[in-house]
């Protein structure tokens, strides 16, 4: 009888210990970087709340700057309104910057742009890409290191937008599942509600990861954690989890297909430069 692998595995760890360790990590690279501190985009989502109340604790409220960048056509009211009480809660710097002049900019300026039905994913990830120059802008100006708000589960699924919120500096939680960011989240302080929102990128108007995705986040982490931590070959997964193998498939084959975002891009083998 195989051993059963589930949720409670997943997020069975030690929170007290991987908050010190990731706070360590976040001083140790903006010291290294010979940086003033930190910069990272907060959503109102659990990422970015996590994230920033690491940065917090790591490098204390007056070395953390919390950009806002909504865009009214996709972002609701009511993530702004998580994002501010979130900044106000730990007493950061916070800096509201509106991209919708910057994303009408672009869409007036490409001669290709059509509408925002036919253009959803490319203007999605525009809009990424627009918040991390911005992002940098600061990050530049003020000696700032871009704290990323990635997770180890958007990541290995490359569920992100390849030089847009994966372009940054450092990943603090990185190495966590979704779901475990969620208790580490709460962990720290982050309120309930928002530790445990539905995630979204907010790319485009209705968008949530697990509607796109058509699979939980939950899901995802016992397959991942079974192929990444336990190593259980795919096909024997199913056995193990009591999820289907078409969903194992599914997320094993986002996770190959997204291979490109987690490397740099690739150059021609260096054999073929003529040498004397």
């Amino acid at each position: 009888m195989v051993e059963k692998i589930t949720i409670n595995d997943v997020v069975s760890i030690d929170y007290g210990k991987a908050a010190e360790k990731i706070a360590e990590f976040i001083a140790d690279r903006v010291e290294s970087a010979g940086a003033k501190g930190v910069v990272l985009g907060v959503s109102g989502g659990v990422d970015s709340a996590t994230v920033l109340f690491l940065s917090v604790k790591a490098l204390g409220k007056d070395r953390v700057t919390a950009l806002i960048m909504p865009d009214a056509l996709v972002t609701p009211s009511k993530d702004v309104e998580d994002a501010k009480n979130l900044t106000e809660l730990v007493g950061v710097k916070t800096h509201i910057v509106n991209i919708s002049p910057i994303v009408d900019v672009y869409k007036s300026s490409l001669p290709i742009y059509e509408d925002e039905e036919k253009d959803k994913v490319p203007l999605g990830n525009l809009r990424a890409r627009i918040r991390m120059t911005i992002l940098y802008y600061y990050a530049n100006k003020n000696n700032l290191l871009v704290a990323g708000t990635g997770d180890r589960s958007e990541i290995l699924i490359g569920y992100f937008t390849k030089y847009g919120d994966g372009a940054v500096d450092m990943l603090p939680i990185g190495i966590l599942y979704k779901s475990q960011v969620r208790r580490l989240a709460e962990y720290l302080g982050v309120p309930r509600d928002i530790a445990f929102k539905p995630s979204s990128p907010r790319l485009w108007p209705g968008q949530t990861a697990e509607g796109e995705l058509g699979i939980s986040y939950d899901e995802i982490d016992v397959i991942l954690y079974s192929l990444f931590d336990k190593n259980i070959p795919l096909e024997k997964i199913p056995d193990y989890t009591g999820i289907s193998l078409e969903k194992v498939r599914k997320v094993y084959e986002l996770y190959v297909k997204s291979e490109h975002k987690r490397r740099m891009p690739p150059t021609p083998p260096l054999d073929i430069v003529a040498r004397s």
